[in-house]
Order: structure tokens, then C-alpha cells, then sequence
């Protein structure tokens, strides 16, 4: 793991998650536990609307925790009920918290390879729909992290289990000052219920 990446998790700070908002991720990270344990491997699909901003979020901050707490056998995805692009800001706010991202070439809908550690293949990020033939066909849980992305996808063919883990969108600050901010924000945020999620989990 990037020495950045372990120091910008070990200060977040778990303890300043509400406890109404813990109860939701602990159901998380007994679905998790209850993968690992059946499996022998767990997988999460994160899922928002545009599969743009909060579900990148999600999937990266996922995949990270569980490196950073030694958990193998973590597969984090991301998809959305429409294909857009990776918003450029997420690419812009994750590279100054110490994540190392490459670009395929330019195209509407590029891909993006976010690397977090020297020995673990990168996150691959790119808008698509949550059915995308890169996401899991079985065997996962699905994770909503928009109310849009919730009521318009009542339904996740293959999900075993469902959860609503919403968050405020960034897009609200775009075109403003404080958009740096927000999305810094909003990113930490994300990472720092991440971290709580996996540190609920029993590493084998």
C-alpha cells in the first residue's frame, strides 16, 4: 500500500460516523463476513445513477479498506442505470489523496487505472450500466448510493442482497468555489465509512 494511502487512513476518524449510520454499513460488513465465509470471496457492486461521481468513490475507498486491513478476496465494482463518464473532478480529488491514475486514450468515456499499492492490480474505473459484463453476475451485493439510482432500480438481477448507502452528491458545488471542497469532502467521507465497514470484517 502507498505509504500516502496508509497514512490518510489511519487519521480518519470512525468515531465521528453517527451511530444511526453505523447501523447501516454493519449490515454491509455482515453480508461481507458472510460472503467470505461462504464463498471464500466477497463482491460489492456500487451503484448511482450515472456511475460518475459516488459509485467510483465507493468502489475505490472499498477496495483500498479492505487492502488496508489485510482482507484478500475483495472484488469492489461500480455501475449505474445510465453510462455517462468518470466525472473529472473525482480523477482530480483522488490523485491529491495519494492515489496514482493512468488514462487510456481520450475517448467520451475513458477509461481510468487508479493504483493504491506497489503488489495489487489497479482499480479500473469507467462509466457503465450495473450490468456491465465487467460486474458480477451472481454472488454479490449491491449497493446503492444514490435515492435515484434506489428507486429506479428496485430490481439487481443477481444480487443477493441490497443496500441503500446514500450519499450527498458533489455535483450540487460544480461550477462554484467551493467544488474542490465538496468533493474533497465527499471523498473522505466516503473512505472514512469504508475503513469503519472493513474494520468489522474477520481477516482470515
Amino acid at each position: 500500500m502507498y505509504t500516502a494511502i496508509t497514512e490518510l487512513l489511519n487519521q480518519l476518524d470512525v468515531d465521528s460516523i453517527p451511530l444511526s449510520r453505523k447501523r447501516d454499513l454493519d449490515q454491509l460488513s455482515t453480508y461481507i463476513n458472510q460472503s467470505l465465509k461462504k464463498y471464500k470471496k466477497a463482491q460489492l457492486t456500487f451503484i448511482c445513477t450515472h456511475n460518475s461521481r459516488r459509485s467510483h468513490l465507493c468502489q475505490i475507498w472499498a477496495q483500498v479498506a479492505a487492502r488496508h486491513f489485510d482482507i484478500p478476496d475483495v472484488y469492489c465494482y461500480s455501475g449505474g442505470t445510465e453510462t455517462t463518464a468518470v466525472y473529472p473532478m473525482i480523477i482530480k480529488t483522488i490523485k491529491k489523496q495519494g492515489l496514482t491514475v493512468t488514462k487510456s486514450k481520450p475517448k467520451d468515456n475513458p477509461k481510468y487505472y487508479i493504483e493504491y499499492s506497489e503488489v495489487m492490480p489497479p482499480i479500473t474505473a469507467f462509466s457503465k450500466i450495473f450490468d456491465d459484463e465487467s460486474n458480477p453476475t451472481s454472488q454479490f451485493g449491491a449497493v446503492m448510493t444514490c435515492d435515484h439510482a434506489s428507486e429506479n432500480c428496485p430490481f439487481v438481477p443477481g444480487a443477493e442482497k441490497r443496500f441503500g448507502i446514500t450519499y450527498l452528491d458533489p455535483k450540487i458545488s460544480d461550477d462554484t468555489p467551493e467544488q474542490k471542497e465538496v468533493y474533497k469532502e465527499r471523498s473522505l467521507q466516503i473512505a472514512t465509512e469504508m475503513k469503519y465497514v472493513f474494520s468489522q470484517v474477520q481477516s482470515n
